[in-house]
Parts: C-alpha cells; sequence; structure tokens
C-alpha cells in the first residue's frame, strides 16, 4: 500500500486544495485540522466516501494526538498547512498567531522528529517534513526593488509575518541540529476557490453581490503577487518529490497587481456576469484608512524552482480571476455557509471603524 501523507491544515483554503490534488494522484492522506473558523469540512465533501482519505479534528500543538496518529497512519510525508494567516487578524490578537505559528509547530517538529528516528533507514531516508511558509517574512519592497530570493534577509513587518519567520527558522534548526529532512515553501498572495472571505478577491466578491462598500486600505497601491492556489499545490507537490532537504523554494505567480487594480478587475468580470441594475459594481469602492505596518509590495523571484524543478504556473492572472469569480458565483450556498457571526463581528471589528 502507498504510505499515506500527513497534512495539517487540510480543511482550509490551501490545505483542502492540497489534500484534494493528493487524492487525485492517488496518495492516501491522513488531514488533521483544528477547525477554527477558517477550516471547513465542506471543503473536502468530495472525499467524504473515500477510504483513501482519513480526517481527524484536532490541533498541532497537542504532542499526544500527533504521536498517536504517526505511529498508527506511519506517514512518509509531513505538509504543515495549519497556521493563522491572516495580518489583520495577527494585528488584534497577536498572541493567537504565536501559540499555532510558533508554539504549535515546535510540537508537530519534536513529534516528527521522533517518528523519524524511529525509522528504518529506508524509511528515514524517504521521509519529508514540508512546511508552507508565505513572502510576508521577507518585509517589503519598494517600486523598484528586485524581487524576494531565497537568500533575502528575514525582515517581518506584522505579527503574523513575524510568527511565521519564526517558524520558518526553527524548521530550518531542526534540519541543521538533528538532521531532519525538511523543505520549506514560501509563497505569494494567493487566490481561488473555497478561499474565506477575509482575504481581499473573495471579500470583494462577497461585499458586492450584498451591494456593500468594497474596502481598499490607503490608496489602494499596494502590490502583491498572486499566485493560483492549483499552481500553489502543483508546486508543493514538485518539492516533496524532488526538492532538496535542507532548502527552501520560493513559489509565485509572476503577476504583480495593486490591490485597486485587482478590486477593478473583480468589478469588470462581475458586471460581465451578473450584471446591477444599480450600477457598476466598481462604484462600491470605498478607502478606508490603511492598516499598520501595512507592507509595500511583495514580489518573488521563483527561479530556483523553476530551473531546478521545471515547475511553472499554469494559469495567468486575468484567465485565473475570472474562473475564481464564477465558482464564487456558482457557488453561492458556500459562501453564505461561512459567513458566520463572529465572521460579520470581525468585518465590524475590522473594516467599519475605519
Amino acid at each position: 500500500m502507498t504510505p499515506c501523507h500527513l497534512i495539517t491544515g487540510g480543511a482550509g483554503f490551501i490545505g483542502s486544495c492540497h489534500v484534494l490534488q493528493t487524492r487525485a494522484a492517488g496518495i492516501p492522506v491522513l488531514t488533521l485540522d483544528k477547525l477554527t473558523y477558517s477550516g471547513n469540512l465542506a471543503n473536502l465533501d468530495s472525499l467524504r466516501d473515500d477510504p483513501g482519505h482519513v480526517f481527524v479534528q484536532g490541533d498541532i500543538g497537542n504532542a499526544e494526538l500527533v504521536s498517536h496518529l504517526l505511529r498508527t497512519h506511519r506517514p512518509s510525508a509531513i505538509i504543515n498547512f495549519a497556521a493563522e494567516s491572516h495580518v489583520d487578524r495577527s494585528i488584534l490578537d497577536p498572541e493567537a498567531f504565536i501559540r499555532t505559528n510558533v508554539l504549535g509547530t515546535t510540537s508537530l517538529l519534536r513529534c516528527a522528529l521522533a517518528y523519524w528516528q524511529s525509522l528504518n533507514p529506508s524509511e528515514q531516508r524517504d521521509f519529508r517534513f514540508l512546511h508552507v511558509s508565505t513572502d510576508e517574512v521577507f518585509g517589503s519592497l519598494g517600486p523598484d526593488d528586485p524581487a524576494f530570493t531565497e537568500q533575502t534577509p528575514y525582515a517581518p513587518n506584522s505579527p503574523y509575518a513575524a510568527s511565521k519567520a519564526a517558524s520558518d527558522h526553527l524548521v530550518r534548526a531542526f534540519h541543521e541540529t538533528y538532521g531532519l529532512p525538511v523543505l520549506i515553501t514560501n509563497c505569494s498572495n494567493n487566490y481561488g476557490p473555497r478561499q474565506f472571505p477575509e482575504k481581499l478577491i473573495p471579500l470583494l466578491i462577497r461585499n458586492a453581490l450584498a451591494r456593500a462598500p468594497l474596502p481598499i486600505y490607503g490608496t489602494g497601491e499596494n502590490v502583491r503577487d498572486w499566485l493560483h492556489v492549483d499552481d500553489h499545490c502543483a508546486a508543493i507537490a514538485r518539492v516533496l518529490e524532488a526538492g532538496r532537504p535542507g532548502r527552501s523554494y520560493n513559489i509565485g505567480g509572476r503577476a504583480e497587481r495593486g490591490n485597486l487594480e485587482v478590486a477593478r478587475a473583480v468589478c469588470a468580470l462581475l458586471d460581465e456576469e451578473r450584471p446591477h441594475a444599480a450600477g457598476p459594481y466598481a462604484d462600491l469602492i470605498t478607502f478606508v484608512a490603511d492598516r499598520p505596518g501595512h507592507d509595500w509590495r511583495y514580489a518573488m523571484n521563483c527561479e530556483r524552482i523553476e530551473t531546478e524543478l521545471g515547475w511553472r504556473a499554469r494559469h495567468s492572472f486575468a484567465s485565473g480571476l475570472r474562473e475564481t469569480v464564477r465558482w464564487y458565483l456558482d457557488n453561492a450556498d458556500w459562501l453564505e455557509a461561512v459567513q458566520s457571526g463572529a465572521y460579520r463581528q470581525w468585518l465590524e471589528t475590522n473594516y467599519a471603524r475605519r
């Protein structure tokens, strides 16, 4: 039987995409997810009757549970997506990000190390621990600065980015100190189906359909490199397959766009797909006070993964955004289901008072 992969945070946006891609490749999957506000079992509905998929609700910081799962299921890889991942929430509650992203990752690493040390030499040689991280650990770029490389010094500017930087350093340290065969991926801004609507693109779609204001921080000129989630997960699979242990790999979409440009593109697509009698959706764009420490620009140099591993992003931003907008229009029930009272309260806290 093919050894399984343990995928933590596998009910979230990116994690669920990777679970689905991994099962499509015929690899058994053990998914571990705490099911906090952004974890959604509906993301894995298509695997409900799949004998090759096992779901466990739990915390990566629960060492007893994680150790039991490792002993019982004996995975050949751990792919760690589990994280608190929203900058605005980290500004309001930095401690939650330390608990999950730093302490939780450390506990997971200790369990992984003990498990790896218990394997026979052949299993040890094949085992991998892949940690999924972000471009935000590198800080902020100016308009003309070269893109981030894997050698760019870490300079996180938000509690979220700082917590992810700390977890990256811990993963690397477990390789250097104990020999654990780790891989680190740092990705740019993801978009695509099943993204929780606290992030820019689904938030714009959700608010536009409700004829609510489309909040844009500052002047809307902050730039991000946009990466379709399918491309990101394909890159992770390639790194897991052929990446060099101890090495990190940047993953980006080569699609730098300002936030206002993205908002206008979403509105134009909605005007095509679902025109509204009240007028163009772009009329709803509203500039709000900028968030503290807002990084100006992110851009990823992906030459390492492209030259070493032969990966390329498949989606253009135009095609990927159109596909994404259509998915949300076709899955209104999903969008409505994730908008709990807690979500609406967070919107009030983060945006209305700006």
